[in-house]
């Protein structure tokens, strides 16, 4: 069983070399460098970029949702009103989501 996981961590391309005694599997973490460090905020910086993207698309299809509601009957200042809630609430969680990258480029870049 521990061969199976030794080629699976040298396969996911982590830059870690595992060392197996027989019974267990020891993973030496090389210190951050500076090089490393920026490829990391690169990694954070496009997931936060990847959540703000999907966040746009849930606000796409709420969007959809209310013009297809108002076609079978919601009146037009609620979906109206909706659609600023919605707006509000994806503008709300895009400043959450660029706070939480900020704060980890932070904490990579701290030595």
């Amino acid at each position: 069983m521990i061969e199976p996981i030794e080629k699976a961590i040298m396969l996911a391309n982590l830059g870690l070399n595992p060392e197996n005694n027989g019974e267990m599997i020891r993973i030496n973490v090389p210190a951050l460098t500076e090089e490393r460090r920026k490829d990391l905020v690169k990694q954070v910086k496009k997931e936060g970029e990847d959540a703000k993207i999907s966040l746009r698309n849930v606000r796409k299809e709420s969007n959809l949702e209310l013009k297809k509601m108002q076609k079978e009957g919601l009146s037009e200042d609620m979906e109206k009103d909706a659609e600023a809630e919605v707006q509000k609430l994806t503008d709300q969680y895009s400043k959450v989501i660029d706070q939480q990258v900020d704060k980890k480029e932070k904490d990579i870049l701290t030595i």
